[in-house]
């Protein structure tokens, strides 16, 4: 594709590359697979381990220097070649342009109008590197050896790059001249800019990523070693504008209901003013209640585990159905119980249970308002630092990106957290409200029958309810007076878990249209 002369190995660098013996490079391998294969630290270790697997791994990237296979020039010189690859390949080459937007990076952008709901671009399967094609490729025995590269497609398809990187006669190599030589995903992160996330959520799916990753990359390099020897009718992927784009307008396309931790983790940005933002919140009723079999039953009935993991959200409600349900029969008495488990209106009950509109009763609103204003000051006391503090961190002009969009991401969280703590304690003092002046509450017969999956039945479940924000997770469990009482012990981390920072760890010393848009 008239480039092809411009790959090169590098063999260079500081030339130490030329004497470190594989023997060497295979003893730090197998050190760091031994590392990231040791049980999960204690509480409170999670940073050490981190930084110990990091000086493992800067240790075989130093010592492996220079041996990367490289393009001359800018990722930009290629993009003709890419363009031409994907015109003659069957691809959409036509009404868009690809530009370098700066703090977004390079994007597309519109060269004419583009309507809502045109279909604007398309690559055919041909173009696209799958685990299908990396079976029929030179990683094909050993894909059919290794049981962890059959399970994994993720590591398949590194796999697959790699092989079809160092191969100048490669098919996909105009697509391959063009990747970013590194990205701002956590993972490339320097040490101090890991450390700004800390206390943040996402801070413990970057410590399993970075350990993961590190075993992956340990257990192939030993199995190297000792092994060398989208649309089906038209088989293409397609993307459909979401909006109307005018001439020179930047292209963006939905990923999903993504959450910031989720764009930084994997995608490398932050997205201001994301209105699917959330927080995690870990939940559960104790095993040790008087009435847990109860709430166990009530809860079976509704599709909701005794324990499991909600969110707390950027928009108003800040809570969903299934929070809502939760948080009530959390905190229902025993008689508000039995009516949700004996008698014929009980399922009918259920059903309305993740409804606003149909309180269990004015006392059981006061307490679940007043239990979710706790718990989330309560998680807003284990970050380190105030959300006055970040924004006049963020304001430093020498501040990296890595290091601002790790700061934005904990600010975000914190602002999630303090809207929850004042729209619960509204809600709260509305409902004490009700409940002093003994207003009536609406019946539970008037609730909307569209909350109802085909009909009424005890086999049947409201659809509302149905489906958990997140996989079910292992928690503590706090009562009622348990999360009070514990608000003065968010300082040594015993929320949200055992005796460990619940959103992060401590340091070693101690609009419809533009929701979630992410650059193609």
């Amino acid at each position: 594709m008239g480039k092809k002369s411009r790959v090169k190995t590098q063999k260079s660098g500081t030339g130490a590359t030329a004497t470190v013996s594989p023997k060497e490079i295979l003893n730090l391998t197998s050190e760091l697979l031994q590392k990231c294969s040791s049980p999960a630290p204690g509480p409170g270790k999670e940073w050490e381990e981190y930084t110990q697997i990091r000086a493992l791994v800067e240790k075989i990237r130093k010592k492996q220097k220079g041996l990367s296979v490289t393009f001359d020039g800018k990722r930009e010189d290629y993009f003709p070649d890419l363009m031409k690859w994907a015109s003659e390949n069957g691809a959409s080459v036509e009404g868009f342009e690809m530009v370098n937007f700066k703090e977004e990076g390079f994007g597309l952008r519109a060269t004419r109008d583009i309507k809502a709901e045109e279909l604007f671009l398309w690559v055919p399967r041909k173009l696209l590197m799958t685990v299908e094609s990396a079976k029929n490729s030179v990683l094909g025995p050993l894909y059919s050896q290794d049981r962890i590269l059959q399970a994994m497609g993720n590591i398949a398809l590194a796999f697959h790059l790699l092989c079809e990187r160092a191969s100048p006669n490669s098919f996909w190599q105009p697509y391959i001249q063009t990747l970013p030589s590194e990205y701002d995903t956590p993972l490339y992160f320097e040490e101090e800019e890991v450390r700004c996330l800390q206390s943040t959520q996402a801070i413990h799916d970057v410590f399993s990523q970075y350990k993961n990753t590190a075993r992956q990359y340990a257990y192939f390099y030993k199995v190297i070693q000792i092994t060398t020897g989208y649309n089906l009718e038209d088989d293409r992927c397609e993307c459909v504008a979401l909006q109307d784009f005018q001439a020179g307008d930047q292209i963006y396309i939905f990923y999903g209901t993504r959450s910031n931790a989720e764009f930084v983790i994997h995608s490398g940005f932050f997205f201001d003013n994301n209105s699917h933002d959330r927080v995690k919140i870990k939940l559960g009723v104790s095993k040790s209640d008087r009435l847990y079999a109860m709430k166990a039953e009530v809860l079976a009935r509704a599709g909701i585990p005794t324990s499991s993991v909600f969110a707390l959200h950027f928009t108003e409600p800040p809570i969903s159905a299934q929070l809502l349900a939760f948080l009530r029969v959390f905190c229902m008495t025993e008689e508000e119980l039995k009516e949700h488990l004996l008698g014929d209106s009980a399922i009918d009950r259920i059903f309305t249970l993740g409804n606003s509109e149909f309180p269990v009763s004015w006392d059981n609103e006061v307490k679940l308002w007043t239990f979710l204003e706790d718990r989330a000051s309560l998680l807003l006391k284990t970050y380190k630092t105030t959300i006055e503090e970040d924004k006049i961190v963020l304001k430093n002009p020498d501040l990296s990106v890595r290091a601002t969009m790790a700061i934005k991401l904990r600010l975000g969280e914190k602002e999630i957290l303090e809207k929850a703590v004042k729209s619960a304690a509204v809600n709260r003092e509305y409902y004490r409200k009700h409940m002093e002046e003994r207003a009536p509450l609406p019946r539970y017969e008037e609730s909307d029958l569209g909350l109802l999956e085909g009909g009424v039945g005890d086999s049947r479940l409201p659809l509302v309810l149905r489906k958990l924000e997140e996989e079910a997770g292992v928690q503590e469990s706090l009562s009622l007076t348990e999360t009070v009482s514990k608000a003065k012990a968010a300082e040594n981390g015993l929320v949200n878990g055992e005796n460990v920072i619940p959103n992060g760890t401590k340091e070693e010393s101690s609009d419809t249209r533009s929701e979630a848009k992410e650059r193609l």
